[in-house]
């Protein structure tokens, strides 16, 4: 490989990783219309189709068979750059990066004080005064003279206290229904998404994460449609809607209620391939269910249920759902998106959810989602809490 070099002109500066990315603008444009920008960028002026053609050179876009424009994973990876420095840059001060715990393990930094060895710990942490010191006092005991050469038994090995760090599994809920349209609300949960991932990555390598999309029904969602994925259009104004469709014709009918019964279906089946100890469940929603699945008595498939106003059947069978997590190892975090007060009557469910599930919940506006759950993650937070207030 060549490399050309030249003299730095007078008053210019380095070039910075983030001078490498693409322009904040265009990041924040992307995250507020999903697929809808890369539609509509060739049709803008000539300064937009330059800029375009720049981030093509620059492999941050490219056309696929058809000409469309589509995110490279390197364009992805500086979203999730800028999300996560955006979000560290606005929490308190004083959070800790790590999943440590106040039992003595084997895979953190030493503390004080050691233990008897058990099988399985690391040699490399073995305490040689203590050892020998052990070695001596139980030579005493038997008789013989601490002299050369010492005899080690099993039973005088010491090794040095180091604190626990937990392996985590998490699954992360985004909803997607068309509410989640307003206040930036989708914006904030796909800046979550994109910083969680770089946080994984970077700082955890030993965890997992993963992410469902949900509205009227779920799927999982890669890490590339992160950027992309947007809330379900709204489709009716009917103020009363029961609608009975089998799962598999779900894409004829309203795509935009909220099936969280589906999701978490989704969450606890994938968290049962993760072999870490420590598997959670972020739920990041905006309304009460909407939705749910129930079994065909005929054909054995499931049912799509949409029912709007909110209907129990929706809430115990999200609520069962949740139970079913629980017991399979699962803790569940909620992130409840409240900007206004009117129909503050769903936080209830939220409610309802966190007693059954034993679990946690957090009530913040869009605008302290990202803070709050990257808090969240890094602490191990168990209590309530309410931000933004």
């Amino acid at each position: 490989m060549r490399y050309g070099y030249t003299e730095q002109g007078a008053g210019e500066r380095f070039q910075s990783p983030d001078d490498l990315f693409a322009p904040p603008a265009l990041i924040d444009f992307i995250l507020a219309y999903g697929e809808h920008v890369l539609d509509a960028l060739p049709d803008m002026n000539e300064q937009v189709r330059d800029l375009i053609e720049q981030l093509v050179q620059a492999g941050l876009l490219e056309r696929d068979e058809s000409g469309r424009l589509r995110l490279r994973p390197r364009m992805v990876r500086a979203m999730e750059h800028r999300a996560l420095l955006e979000i560290f840059r606005d929490m308190r001060a004083g959070v800790r990066e790590g999943h440590a715990s106040v039992a003595p393990g084997r895979g953190g930094e030493r503390s004080d004080g050691t233990r008897p060895y058990q099988f399985g710990d690391p040699v490399a942490e073995l305490a040689m005064h203590e050892t020998l010191r052990n070695a001596l006092a139980r030579a005493a005991s038997e008789g013989r003279p601490p002299s050369p050469p010492i005899r080690l038994s099993e039973e005088d090995f010491e090794v040095y206290n180091v604190e626990s760090v937990g392996e985590s599994a998490l699954c992360v809920l985004i909803d997607l229904s068309g509410s989640m349209a307003r206040y930036g609300r989708h914006v904030a949960a796909k800046k979550v998404a994109l910083a969680m991932t770089a946080l994984v990555r970077r700082h955890f390598p030993q965890d997992t994460i993963d992410f469902v999309g949900f509205a009227s029904t779920a799927a999982p969602l890669k890490e590339t449609d992160l950027p992309l994925v947007m809330p379900r259009p709204i489709t009716t104004r009917e103020w009363e809607i029961r609608i009975r469709v089998p799962l598999d014709q779900a894409e004829l009918t309203h795509p935009h209620f909220t099936n969280l019964h589906h999701a978490l279906q989704l969450a606890r089946t994938t968290l049962a391939r993760r072999g870490a100890p420590n598997k959670q469940i972020f739920i990041i929603t905006d309304g009460q269910p909407t939705a749910h699945l129930s079994g065909d008595p005929h054909s054995g498939g499931q049912i799509l249920n949409l029912l709007y106003p909110p209907n129990p059947a929706s809430e115990e069978a999200t609520l069962a759902e949740a139970f079913r997590c629980v017991r399979a190892g699962i803790r569940i975090s909620s992130f409840a998106l409240v900007e206004e007060y009117e129909g503050m009557d769903w936080v209830g469910f939220i409610e309802r959810l966190t007693r059954l599930t034993r679990g946690v919940a957090f009530y913040c506006a869009a605008g302290d989602l990202p803070g709050t759950i990257v808090e969240s993650y890094l602490t191990g937070k168990r209590r309530r809490a309410s931000f933004g207030a």
